[in-house]
């Protein structure tokens, strides 16, 4: 099978498990607002941030293990692949016991200490703080596993995988109204259960399904140590992520109250269901853009990030751009009672993905090289900075909304640093860049944007919606064909629509 046709089928099957786990996801946010209340949401989004923080070290480690996984495959040294699939097991046990470590002792002093959540629900709160430590726990012992399913390319697993999570999620919170119990609590119960499970699925299949998927203690320190030395440098990157997500959280939770923390919530939860679309379609690419580094297919591995990172954009701007003009409209339909901020925090994270999509294929090039020093240590500066920030507008009694505000400018700076370092680190043409990859989203997004506005500002409510979605959809769909597209890439599609139209018809 070729690696378009393996891309291809990769990314329809992971746009298949995204509508499914969007739909169950957008349903069961509204079921648990309902049944838990917004301050029962808010509670349970900054106490689960507290250990997520802690967490940071294993989603560094997830991306070395990733990495190597991949390059290994794409040196066809099956050998050495097993060596990292131990390894990595045996780092991520390690992660899991320093993070209840952490969790357990510094975790429980900032709890207690700066946590503002109301005195008549400290006892759930701790709860959901213990609970929340053993569901990421669980989640550090899944990343192997995942990593292995991807590094394979085997995306139908994986798709199916997601849509059961998902599945069980959505039964778990039907569930919630039944219980007789502090919903808060037994939420978190649940998640935790379906995070075993579905530990325990992906572990059988990895077993069953991959030769070296077959655990047996790896004795080449060498191999530990790049993989540690890898993820450190990831670590500076993660530590700050966490920084500007989780702790960018908790400061609005110390300044205003865990409301706020349910619309922050909120606008996460939404933009999560939307970025998903091009995260998966990125999954599909990752390991193609790693294997094609590795065995030094340079002009395809280049070409792999001008596409991956334009079409990322035009992906996630077909739903954005409608969802953002209307954001109001959307969220009160969804939840009937809209928390302030929700909106417009919605809207600013919304930006910062669309700005995020393009920089992703460009993080991972360089993460395909293996030299990421130098690369971690200035994009973590330019991340950290959102906290002090944030913690100042914030002191100085400015509006929540600044945080996020601070986190759309850093992003968009950083992705300008990215774009140049890349032309140092792997030969990346800027001029070529901002010709094929920026001018046209800049463009398109212009058109589409004055167009959609214009049309649709006689209009309210469901008619606003309906009239942004089409007109919408047809400008950027347009202007992606006669101006996002090249010459061979217009070719390519109407190949591929032409072989749709022979088999359907």
């Amino acid at each position: 099978m070729s690696n378009t046709v393996r891309i291809a089928r990769n990314t329809l099957m992971l746009y298949f498990r995204q509508i499914l786990i969007m739909l169950a996801n957008l349903y069961a946010l509204r079921v648990v607002l309902n049944t838990m209340g917004v301050d029962d949401y808010g509670i349970y989004n900054v106490v689960g941030g507290v250990v997520v923080m802690f967490a940071f070290l294993n989603v560094a480690m997830t991306r070395a293990t990733q990495r190597f996984l991949n390059f290994e495959l794409g040196r066809n040294d099956t050998e050495q692949t097993r060596n990292v699939y131990s390894a990595s097991l045996v780092i991520h046990g390690m992660i899991a016991l320093l993070v209840i470590v952490i969790a357990e002792t510094a975790g429980l002093w900032f709890f207690y200490t700066w946590l503002n959540v109301p005195v008549e629900r400290q006892t759930a709160a701790f709860v959901v703080y213990q609970l929340s430590i053993a569901a990421t726990v669980t989640g550090i012992l899944l990343v192997p596993y995942k990593a292995t399913i991807i590094a394979y390319e085997r995306m139908t697993f994986f798709a199916w995988a997601g849509i059961v999570e998902s599945g069980l999620m959505l039964g778990a919170v039907l569930l919630l109204p039944i219980i007789p119990f502090d919903s808060l609590i037994i939420y978190a119960f649940l998640v935790w259960t379906t995070g075993i499970v579905i530990l325990m699925v992906h572990k059988f299949y990895c077993n069953k399904t991959f030769e070296t998927a077959c655990f047996r203690f790896c004795r080449d320190w060498k191999l530990y140590s790049r993989l540690v030395k890898f993820s450190g440098w990831s670590l500076f990157g993660q530590f700050a992520n966490v920084c500007r997500l989780q702790g960018v959280n908790i400061l609005i939770n110390i300044f205003y109250s865990v409301t706020v923390n349910a619309a922050m919530g909120i606008a996460q939860q939404v933009n999560s269901a939307v970025f998903l679309f091009v995260s998966n379609f990125q999954t599909a690419f990752s390991p193609q853009i790693v294997k094609s580094y590795a065995a030094k297919d340079y002009d395809y591995f280049m070409r792999l990030i001008f596409q991956t990172s334009k079409a990322s954009f035009f992906l996630l701007f077909f739903f954005v751009l409608p969802l953002y003009i209307n954001a109001d409209f959307v969220l009160r339909l969804w939840l009937k009672d809209v928390p302030d901020y929700a909106v417009v925090f919605t809207q600013l994270i919304l930006l910062y993905s669309m700005i995020d999509t393009i920089a992703s294929p460009l993080n991972m090039s360089i993460q395909a090289t293996g030299d990421i020093k130098k690369y971690q240590l200035v994009v973590s500066c330019f991340i950290f900075t959102n906290l002090p920030l944030a913690f100042l507008f914030l002191w100085l009694g400015f509006s929540p909304i600044w945080a996020l505000i601070i986190k759309v400018g850093l992003n968009f700076i950083t992705l300008i640093w990215r774009i140049f370092f890349s032309s140092k680190m792997i030969n990346l043409s800027i001029i070529s860049f901002f010709r094929e990859v920026i001018l046209p989203v800049v463009i398109i997004a212009g058109i589409s944007i004055l167009t959609t506005i214009f049309l649709c500002g006689f209009f309210v409510d469901w008619n606003r919606l309906i009239i942004s979605c089409i007109i919408s959809t047809i400008t950027i769909g347009s202007s992606i064909y006669y101006i996002g597209l090249n010459a061979q890439e217009r070719i390519l599609l109407k190949i591929w629509i032409n072989k749709i139209n022979f088999k359907v018809f």
